[in-house]
């Protein structure tokens, strides 16, 4: 069955988020967007090419005039913009126009690196996002956010930069590892939190067959957290307020990433970072210390670290004054004023981050 959000701006539609139980629906949504005379460069790793390259390229065949291909190595470590250069190096080459299109085939990784080579080749061209992972179906995928790291420096180099259409298909799902099925939860967990607090609950009571990967529960999951990040992002869609809500886990989660070279899935450390906020959050009195033991035994349950080791707290928040999310010199911070209602705080000192990554260094899984 299609699922649709449509994301709209300043009251006008400017994409559909289609999902769908697979990619037979991914030409007649192409078609729409008036490529019959243009070429297409679809952009994946080397992980999914292997899965799903050669179909989705037979598939936008019959609706594009070209398909141009680039595939890079997979991984965190190549989203830079030693990766970009190829990319434009291969679009300049094959005489890719303005008006041309660009497809992310793939997680968070690739739909990041082609959306940042879409925003800023030419000066912006249009581009779609397929997003193959849990963490890219509910999460980057949507909203326009696209960026590489620089050197150890998590997503510093980026632009806003809107798809033309997200196309999920849903049953890419039951090929992900456990790792990386959690890591998605990550993100998936953080939206409740932030949100939904009847989402969280219902998360909770449907664990076994969300790991299970029930296609109707999955389905009915990834609409919700792409409803709830569809209306944050449609009230601000560059960052400039509540957007920094979807943020909540980030600050000291993005700090860890770094330190652990990037060694964690991003999903895991937003998990770890969000038990740290909620423990900041409780130390404030804004929710009880039962509520943070309950986040933490609802990461647990979905295989979500609590607890890292062999890092210092003072460094971790040394980290921190590196993030991109830094405004005037202040950490932005994302607290609970209670489960399924965050709000963006700027006051929060280094002794309580300290507590709270305290909180997850001495935590055992």
């Amino acid at each position: 069955m299609t699922q649709r959000l449509t994301v709209h701006r300043d009251g006008e539609a400017i994409y559909d988020i289609v999902m769908e139980p697979d990619f037979n629906g991914l030409g007649p949504e192409v078609e729409k967007l008036g490529l019959s005379e243009r070429k297409i460069c679809l952009v994946t790793d080397s992980n999914v090419a292997a899965l799903y390259l050669d179909e989705v390229a037979t598939i936008l065949s019959k609706c594009c005039k070209t398909v141009l291909t680039f595939v890079f190595p997979a991984g965190e470590e190549h989203k830079n913009l030693d990766t970009v250069r190829s990319l434009y190096e291969h679009l300049i080459l094959n005489h890719f126009d303005r008006k041309d299109l660009m497809a992310a085939l793939g997680g968070g990784v690739v739909g990041d690196l082609c959306g940042f080579a879409a925003a800023t080749y030419l000066r912006g061209v249009d581009f779609i996002q397929i997003p193959t992972t849990l963490l890219s179906q509910v999460d980057s995928s949507v909203g326009g956010k696209t960026g590489v790291d620089f050197d150890a420096y998590k997503n510093m180099v980026g632009a806003f930069h809107m798809p033309r259409l997200v196309y999920t298909n849903l049953a890419t799902l039951k090929t992900l590892d456990g790792e990386q099925f959690s890591s998605g939860m990550g993100e998936v967990i953080k939206h409740g939190l932030i949100k939904n607090r009847e989402y969280y609950g219902w998360l909770k009571e449907n664990r076994d067959r969300i790991l299970a990967r029930d296609p109707s529960v999955c389905e009915e999951m990834v609409l919700e957290s792409n409803r709830i990040k569809r209306d944050v992002v449609e009230q601000d869609p560059t960052e400039q307020g509540e957007r920094a809500l979807l943020n909540f886990g980030h600050t000291l989660g993005h700090a860890v990433e770094k330190l652990k070279d990037f060694s964690m899935f991003h999903g895991h450390c937003v998990g770890v970072g969000c038990v740290a906020a909620a423990k900041i959050s409780a130390r404030r009195g804004l929710i009880s210390e039962e509520e943070v033991r309950d986040i933490r035994d609802t990461m647990l349950q979905f295989s979500i670290p609590v607890a890292v080791d062999g890092l210092e707290t003072g460094e971790v928040i040394r980290a921190t004054l590196n993030d991109k999310k830094m405004d005037a010199g202040v950490v932005k911070f994302v607290l609970l004023n209670e489960i399924g209602k965050a709000y963006v705080d700027r006051t929060v000192t280094e002794a309580e981050m300290k507590a709270g990554l305290e909180y997850i260094m001495e935590t055992k899984e």
